[in-house]
């Protein structure tokens, strides 16, 4: 990678308006340097301001064929340099498995026995207590035999007249609504 020189203004000057367009002005730091990776194009790297990203640059692909009237962008990206927080390198599911089956084998082989292991009649008391809440029906929730669920009317409304109604955010909180105390 080359320093920007005096002849490099017009291919600055275009990657620097084409990320503009695709970034805020405040993430694009200054040109860190100018490579060609073939003949008649070049990338220009920009340091990058944008927070969670450090080590990352912009770069731009321009495109300065001879004759043309003034470079074209070809493509903008962010880029990961030296140092840079990146993702880990992809493992496919089938290795995966396996490592997780030779795991579950040397446990099973060592007599295995975790104390995080959850016996099955811890897990049938918890399902007694959640029958009970099966067992309920639409007359166990409604609250005083009216037709209201925690004051909401599903059946349809009696209060026609009221102009509260009509206005959802009459009876809302405040918080959801925007206002703040």
């Amino acid at each position: 990678m080359r320093e920007a020189g005096a002849g490099d203004a017009a291919v600055v000057d275009a990657a620097r308006a084409a990320l503009l367009e695709t970034t805020d002005e405040l993430t694009v730091g200054p040109v860190t340097g100018i490579e060609e990776p073939v003949e008649g194009v070049l990338d220009v790297h920009f340091a990058t301001g944008m927070p969670g990203y450090p080590g990352w640059s912009w770069s731009v692909g321009v495109s300065t064929i001879d004759g043309a009237n003034a470079p074209s962008v070809l493509e903008v990206s962010l880029v990961p340099g030296e140092g840079a927080l990146t993702a880990p390198e992809w493992v496919p599911w089938s290795d995966r498995l396996a490592d997780y089956r030779a795991a579950q084998d040397a446990k099973a082989a060592h007599g295995g026995s975790d104390e995080d292991d959850v016996d099955d009649d811890d897990l049938d008391d918890d399902d007694d207590e959640l029958d009970d809440v099966d067992d309920l029906d639409e007359e166990d929730l409604l609250s005083n035999g009216d037709d209201d669920l925690d004051g909401v009317d599903f059946e349809g409304s009696d209060d026609a007249d009221d102009p509260g109604q009509n206005d959802p955010g009459q009876n809302a909180p405040a918080e959801s609504l925007g206002a703040h105390r």
